[in-house]
C-alpha cells in the first residue's frame, strides 16, 4: 500500500501548500483512552433496508438515510450485493473519498486518470475524489461467488475539497488480526488500534478507524475509541448484545460520544464492523456524488463536470473499459 506521501503532488515553486501540508493541517492526533472504563452508551439502533442502486446492484444503506443523515465525517453505508450484469458504470465524484471493503467476489476499479486495480474478498480499495474524478466500479471478470461488500464515504475537510485525485488499494493479507476474550474475539485491524495493536495509519484524509469483529456466541469486545470521535457499528452475521438489548442482522448501532469505547456480546456466532471517525465542524451540501460545502459549490461541480473544466478535463470522450460491460 502506497504511503500518502508517494501519491501527492509536490510543492509548487510558488509556495502553495500541498494537500500533505494541508492535510496536517486539518487533522489532530486523537486523544485515545488507555482503557475502557466508561462504555458508550447507544443512541439509537435501526435496520438497514434493501434497495436498488447504480445498474442493478443491491445496497442496505444505514448512514445516508433519514434514519442516518451527514453523521460527521460519514455520508454514507452501502452494504451491497452487485450479481451478474449489475455494477456501478462511469460516474463523477467531487468532495469526498471512499472506502471500499470487499467480503466475497471481486470488484474491478477503473478512472479516467488511468488508475485501475481489482480487489478479492478481504480487500479494500480507497478512492479520494478530490476536486474530480470520473470511474467505474463493476464486478470482476473471475469472480465466481456473489460480489458483497461495504462502501463508506467518509467527507473531505474544506482545506482537502480540491485537492488532487487519488487511487490506493490494501490488501487482506497486510492486515493485522488479535483476539481477545480467550480467542472467543477477532478483531481484524483495517485502521486504528485494539488490544494494544495498531493498524494502518493516514488510512484517510479524514482520520478514521475501521474493525473488523467476529464473536463467538458469549465472547466479549471490549474496544476503546478515541474521545469525542462519532462511531457506529454495522452487524454483518449474527445477533448481539449491547446494553442488554439484542440486536440482529443488518442493523446499525449509533453510539454517543461520551465514553472510552464499546463493549460488545455475541448472543450467537456473529460479525460486525466497528467505525469511528473524527468529526469535521464543516456545513454538509450533497447533491449526488458531488458532496461540498455550499449549493453554490455543487452547482459549480454539476457546471464543471458537464463542461469538462476546473478538474474533470478528462472526462471529456472519457469510457471506462469495464463500464462497457453494461453495453
Amino acid at each position: 500500500m502506497a504511503s500518502i506521501k508517494e501519491v501527492l503532488l509536490p510543492a509548487t515553486a510558488t509556495g502553495t501548500p500541498t494537500a500533505s501540508t494541508l492535510f496536517e493541517a486539518a487533522t489532530v492526533v486523537p486523544d485515545t483512552p488507555s482503557t475502557l472504563t466508561t462504555p458508550r452508551r447507544v443512541a439509537k439502533a435501526f435496520e438497514a433496508i434493501e434497495q436498488s442502486e447504480g445498474a442493478g446492484a443491491r445496497v442496505r444503506r444505514s448512514v445516508g438515510t433519514a434514519q442516518l443523515r451527514n453523521f460527521s465525517p460519514f455520508l454514507m453505508l452501502d452494504h451491497f450485493t452487485i450479481g451478474p450484469g449489475a455494477g456501478f458504470p462511469d460516474h463523477p465524484h467531487r468532495g469526498q473519498e471512499t472506502i471500499t471493503y470487499l467480503l466475497s467476489g471481486s470488484v474491478d476499479h477503473e478512472d479516467f486518470a488511468g488508475n485501475k486495480g481489482t480487489i478479492g474478498p478481504g480487500d479494500l480499495q480507497f478512492m479520494t475524489a478530490g476536486k474530480g474524478i470520473m470511474h467505474a466500479e463493476m464486478p470482476g471478470l473471475a469472480s465466481t461467488t456473489p460480489n458483497v461488500g461495504l462502501q463508506l464515504w467518509v467527507d473531505l475537510p474544506t482545506a482537502l475539497k480540491f485537492c488532487e485525485p487519488r487511487y490506493r488499494d490494501l490488501r487482506g493479507d497486510e492486515i493485522p488480526v488479535v483476539e481477545a476474550d480467550d480467542g472467543k474475539v477477532s478483531i481484524k485491524i483495517i485502521s486504528g488500534e485494539s488490544q494494544g495493536v495498531e493498524g494502518v495509519r493516514e488510512l484517510a484524509y479524514t482520520p478514521v478507524w475501521i474493525f473488523d469483529v467476529t464473536v463467538k456466541a458469549g465472547g466479549t469486545l471490549k474496544q476503546i475509541l478515541p474521545k469525542a470521535w462519532n462511531a457506529f457499528l454495522y452487524i454483518l452475521e449474527g445477533s448481539i448484545i449491547v446494553e442488554g438489548k439484542d440486536v440482529p442482522t443488518f442493523h446499525n448501532v449509533v453510539f454517543e460520544k461520551e465514553g472510552d469505547g464499546v463493549v460488545v456480546e455475541g448472543k450467537t456466532d456473529a460479525r460486525f464492523v466497528i467505525i469511528a471517525g473524527q468529526p469535521l465542524d464543516q456545513p454538509v451540501v450533497q447533491h449526488g456524488p458531488f458532496v461540498l460545502n455550499t449549493k453554490e459549490q455543487v452547482y459549480e461541480a454539476m457546471r464543471d463536470y458537464h463542461g469538462y473544466q476546473n478538474g474533470f478535463e478528462r472526462a471529456e470522450g472519457w469510457r471506462s473499459e469495464i463500464g462497457k460491460r453494461m453495453d
